[in-house]
């Protein structure tokens, strides 16, 4: 939800109240705002009665919390502060403020308040934090944007070769997508700062935070999944797939505990999964599996987009799905599946990156 210039002051100047009027010795004699955001003066300027005497406070107000836009408005306040009182105080104000765009904010030495309840005021006798308030304004549509399936092509190339800087074009190549689907995506990576652009060039500086996010944001009910069953061994099935899907030039790749188990070996599991780029009825004969609504030890996933594949390696003559898409198939699945995530993502995604 976007909110307009002079909504979104109102609302600004509303929360820092809120947070200030909650200080016994802190007394708000006068809130100045302009009628919309400028670039010429602080959006809003707070003068307080304090035990000291009087303090001045700067805000300057955004409407995209994210780091880009956080350093930008910090810019901002350094240079409002030239002009301000001795001791003025900036605090930046958005509708959702980050845990990297707050650390920016201390580390700038400057405040900060959002619209979702969290904030940070550190001046004087003064120290006001309130932390982990979710976020209230969560922008769906930018994160559908960042995790649909052409974006994340994007991201799979980037986190599976975590140290190349892209030319744009090599990357949309790479990635079998739109030259302007890699300057969407570069574009909502840049709000967050976890690339670093060179020269029209990309290059992913925060691997960890991406993954996060994305592995938070997944969801493999896009896919289509069916559950299968046999008697014979978990690895004898495996072997059968792979084995048919070469002689039929079909992709397919093993993932979550059955792609786990051949990146670290420590894991252990009885239900085969893999990816399959064919349809699921017309394979499972071929290698004896019987579909069932309950107790299935196999399961056939066809894929929502064959972008899955990217980053596939092969061991003893199998195919496994790349380290990162085998992680996000196992990091939301409650007990052995995240305990096996973590020892992807530390055994062999971490030493890579």
């Amino acid at each position: 939800m976007k909110l307009s210039g002079k909504e979104l002051i109102d609302k600004a100047e509303n929360a820092i109240r809120a947070c200030l009027e909650n200080v016994p010795f802190v007394k708000i004699n006068e809130i100045r705002g302009q009628a919309e955001p400028s670039n010429l003066r602080p959006d809003l300027w707070i003068r307080l009665t304090v035990p000291y005497g009087e303090q001045d406070l700067i805000a300057e107000v955004k409407n995209n919390g994210e780091p880009r836009f956080v350093r930008e408005a910090a810019g901002r306040l350094l240079r409002y502060r030239y002009s301000a009182p001795p001791g003025t105080y900036g605090i930046v104000v958005a509708p959702f403020i980050s845990p990297r765009s707050a650390e920016i904010c201390t580390e700038e030495k400057i405040g900060y308040v959002d619209l979702s309840g969290n904030c940070r005021i550190s001046f004087g006798q003064v120290y006001i934090e309130k932390k982990e308030q979710p976020n209230l304004f969560s922008e769906k549509r930018n994160l559908r944007s960042l995790y649909s399936p052409k974006a994340e092509r994007v991201l799979r190339v980037l986190l599976t070769n975590p140290h190349g800087c892209w030319k744009l074009q090599d990357l949309a190549n790479e990635a079998k997508v739109s030259l302007g689907q890699v300057s969407k995506v570069k574009s909502l990576l840049g709000d967050r700062e976890w690339i670093d652009p060179e020269h029209g060039r990309m290059r992913l500086i925060k691997p960890m935070e991406l993954l996060a996010e994305w592995a938070a944001n997944y969801d493999s009910r896009r896919n289509e999944i069916r559950g299968y069953y046999t008697l014979r061994k978990t690895s004898e099935v495996e072997t059968d797939l792979a084995k048919t899907c070469a002689e039929k030039e079909i992709d397919y790749a093993l993932t979550a505990f059955s792609g786990a188990a051949r990146l670290a070996p420590a894991v252990r599991y009885l239900r085969a999964s893999a990816y399959i780029n064919f349809p699921q009825e017309d394979i499972a004969p071929l290698i004896g599996l019987k579909e069932v609504k309950s107790g299935a030890n196999v399961t056939l996933i066809r894929p929502y987009d064959p972008g899955v594949f990217y980053g596939m390696r092969e061991v003893n003559s199998v195919r496994i799905a790349s380290p990162v898409q085998v992680y996000l198939d196992l990091v939301g699945v409650k007990g052995r599946g995240e305990e096996a995530a973590e020892a992807i993502l530390e055994e062999v995604i971490r030493p890579i990156w």
